[in-house]
């Protein structure tokens, strides 16, 4: 009977993922994909816009600034893809690597797959502050930016990110630990707060405002440039890079408080360096690129059905995929109707929400 144990053992299937009944990939399997994917997304959508760059010549500029000749290239294309397209899509690429993981950070700590950051006041403190600076024209953040060579609308809105969160962690703390319902609950509070402030704003808007206010509102990276991506890709880069640390304390996290502090996680100091990488990516990114939808959100829940609930695998694997769907999209808005552009949010949105009510569908069909 014992020698047979090692056969049965063997012959055993494979774990499968609670929501869909699949097997559960690899962490490094699915990173690796999508690796793959996002670098083949980037070079096919560099090429695709009013001017059309064929991929050969989009490699062969690429492989020419760092030496490797191998084809003549027309002036015009290599200035479209030097100085427009590359960096909007490295912009692109980090805006939407920092929405994803930090979703997934934030769904960790809440242990909640419906949560996102928003939840916490960082895109909404974000966004009314960049309203305010809009509607009033804050002298402060005008000051600032000419002595840090800043936009002065990313400085607000930063500050705003950076406001909001630190006001719900306060208000949160309780007997000098913070409570993650606390938390949410004064998150929702204050989303109500900004949200009612926003409309003031807007309702004080001439026309010429309430047109910014609205384009912003919905996310756009048609601001990139090498200055803007110079200055933001540091701070995107840090929680980028960082949270995939956090992994092993949020998966003991996630047995619950008492069980994490019982395995020797210091959970009050975990549960500030989630909101600190978060509020710092989220902040910049929105900064940089407006307040963009339901990538923190859908992005690490997809991850999860495809992956299982492993943080050494869903925080860089959001990562990634937040990265490939966020470029996808901003290649649809900028493309759709030509010469225009379309809001990023409204694409985000249209392929969020559907595929969001339908994953709580099919988790309620697999539930019952």
């Amino acid at each position: 009977m014992q020698a047979d144990l090692p056969n049965t053992l063997t012959a055993a299937p494979p774990k499968r993922s609670v929501q869909t009944g699949l097997p559960r990939a690899k962490g490094g399997w699915l990173n690796g994909l999508l690796i793959v994917l996002l670098v083949v997304v980037m070079i096919w959508s560099v090429g695709i816009g009013a001017v059309s760059i064929p991929i050969p010549d989009v490699l062969a500029i690429l492989l020419g600034k760092i030496g490797w000749n191998i084809g003549v290239v027309e002036p015009q294309q290599e200035t479209v893809l030097t100085v427009i397209r590359l960096p909007r899509i490295l912009l692109g690429v980090l805006v939407g690597g920092v929405l994803g993981i930090s979703g997934a950070a934030i769904q960790g700590l809440f242990r909640n797959p419906l949560a996102d950051p928003g939840l916490i006041g960082i895109s909404s403190g974000a966004s009314v502050m960049a309203v305010l600076m809009i509607v009033l024209q804050l002298k402060v953040f005008q000051d600032l930016s000419s002595l840090s060579g800043l936009y002065a609308l990313s400085l607000a809105a930063f500050a705003g990110a950076v406001f909001t969160t630190l006001l719900v962690y306060t208000l949160a703390r309780k007997n000098g630990r913070t409570v993650v319902s606390t938390m949410l609950l004064v998150g929702i509070a204050i989303n109500v707060l900004c949200e009612s402030l926003r409309g003031l704003m807007m309702y004080l808007a001439d026309e010429a405002q309430l047109r910014a206010i609205s384009y912003w509102s919905m996310g756009s990276l048609g601001g990139a440039s090498w200055d803007v991506l110079q200055v933001a890709s540091p701070f995107l880069l840090i929680p980028i890079l960082l949270m995939p640390r956090l992994s092993k304390s949020m998966n003991a996290f996630a047995l619950g408080e008492s069980q994490a502090g019982h395995l020797g996680v210091d959970v009050s100091k975990l549960k500030r360096n989630v909101i600190i990488l978060a509020t710092l990516g989220v902040g910049v990114a929105v900064a940089v690129s407006g307040v963009i939808g339901f990538i923190g959100l859908v992005v690490p829940h997809l991850i999860r059905q495809i992956s299982g609930a492993n943080h050494r695998t869903v925080l860089p694997a959001s990562a990634l995929l937040g990265a490939i769907v966020l470029t996808l999209s901003d290649l649809v808005a900028r493309t759709i109707v030509t010469p225009a552009e379309l809001p990023i949010g409204i694409i985000t949105g249209m392929i969020g929400a559907p595929t969001f009510l339908y994953m709580l569908i099919r988790g309620a069909g697999d539930r019952a």
